[in-house]
């Protein structure tokens, strides 16, 4: 899989060797990464839907977004892309922070080229509903484009949230990007060619917004951050080596995502962290960036020292917690949680299974758990997913 675009912007800046999205799946990720907040802290242990009978989560209206934060910090604020946090009032982009919004609404989109979820038009330019068309990507791409044009020369500096829908499934690359994939490497069955083509296609994309920041003479002095909100999906073949399992699931298949920072006047190009951080993390260190004290009630960490190079930031203990809530006979609306401290990780897939504990060090694939033979690990890592829990359950006349 060719992707030069994506390796140019790493190798410009820092990778980050050891990051996870906060969530196995969509929504709760992005409530996390959008208030620096675990996500079952403000409402979303779980996937958004626009049925509302299979849907997991609600935006807390009084939690302030990265975007709030960010205008009253005398930035403009837009978002382009998947929003996936809300359909309808308070919780859409506009009244969230955002200042423009450009793109769709919903979850997940039945079809790249109709734009359409369960049959309805999810599509918006701030509230209004539009009808574009062309492939989604490709839409995001040329918004974007003409966001960041109409910033050069600006008075104000600006926050761009660009959200793609690729590579979620349904897997639905270009016809051409598509052929040339075909062309080029043959050996691949369908679904892996398919998936080849749409992570080029959206490799092109980046390589595309990137270029207009170049163009519009606002790259040396704009901070870029790159992440993804889960692992790929395995039954759509995508491939998260050399992690166990995928998207929807606890192992760190599901979890492990790229994380890459550049920011030309400090970082240096070509640097790596091994900091093991969430995604969230933005949220914080965005805030300082701009000027602003980040509240002590986040969960975030600023990644503001790692990118100023102060190593002894790495040494300060960390707990990274995950959950998520689901439907169906296999989740039954129940929630099942992971806990990362150091080297171990304790967790479990679905809330009817016993937990799991690994070594992540001795054991990076996870395949040996370790529950029977660390009793000890278990009962500390037990009790600290526990205090985690009980912070969710936390509610306003609690005393």
């Amino acid at each position: 899989m060719a992707t030069p675009h994506f390796d140019r912007l790493a190798a410009q800046g820092m990778t980050f060797t050891s990051m996870r999205a906060n969530c196995t799946v969509c929504s709760p990720s992005r409530a996390a990464l959008l208030t620096g907040r675990y996500p079952d802290r403000v409402g979303v242990p779980g996937v958004i839907r626009t049925q509302p009978e299979n849907s997991w989560g609600y935006l807390a209206p009084s939690v302030p977004t990265l975007a709030t934060e960010l205008k009253q910090a005398g930035y403009r604020t837009a978002i382009v892309g998947k929003w996936h946090l809300g359909l309808e009032s308070p919780n859409t982009p506009n009244q969230r922070g955002f200042d423009h919004f450009h793109g769709f609404l919903g979850d997940m989109m039945d079809s790249y080229t109709t734009h359409l979820r369960h049959g309805v038009n999810y599509m918006r330019l701030n509230d209004q509903p539009i009808e574009p068309k062309g492939h989604a990507t490709d839409l995001f791409t040329t918004w974007a484009q003409e966001y960041l044009q109409q910033q050069a020369g600006a008075d104000e500096p600006f926050f761009l949230y660009l959200a793609y829908n690729a590579p979620h499934f349904p897997i639905q690359p270009p016809a051409d990007w598509l052929a040339k994939v075909k062309q080029e490497q043959p050996h691949l069955d369908e679904k892996r060619a398919a998936n080849v083509a749409f992570v080029q296609h959206l490799d092109d994309a980046v390589g595309r917004v990137l270029k207009t920041l170049d163009d519009a003479g606002l790259a040396e002095n704009t901070v870029v951050v790159f992440c993804s909100d889960n692992g790929g999906s395995l039954p759509h073949a995508q491939n998260n080596d050399p992690w166990r399992d995928g998207k929807q699931s606890h192992y760190d298949g599901g979890l492990k995502v790229p994380f890459f920072v550049r920011w030309p006047a400090q970082v240096k190009a070509g640097s790596y962290s091994d900091y093991a951080g969430l995604n969230f993390d933005v949220f914080p260190t965005f805030l300082e960036l701009a000027g602003r004290h980040p509240s002590d009630q986040l969960d975030a960490v600023s990644l503001l020292p790692i990118l100023e190079g102060k190593p002894a930031f790495h040494a300060r203990p960390r707990d990274l917690y995950f959950v998520r809530r689901e439907g169906g006979l296999r989740y039954g609306g129940k929630d099942y949680q992971a806990l990362v401290r150091g080297d171990w990780k304790l967790m479990q897939n679905d809330p009817y299974s016993p937990l799991e504990l690994y070594n992540l060090r001795e054991d990076p694939q996870e395949q040996n758990n370790l529950v029977q033979k660390a009793p000890k690990i278990y009962r500390e890592m037990a009790n600290a997913l526990r205090r985690q829990i009980q912070a969710a359950g936390n509610v306003p006349w609690r005393k």
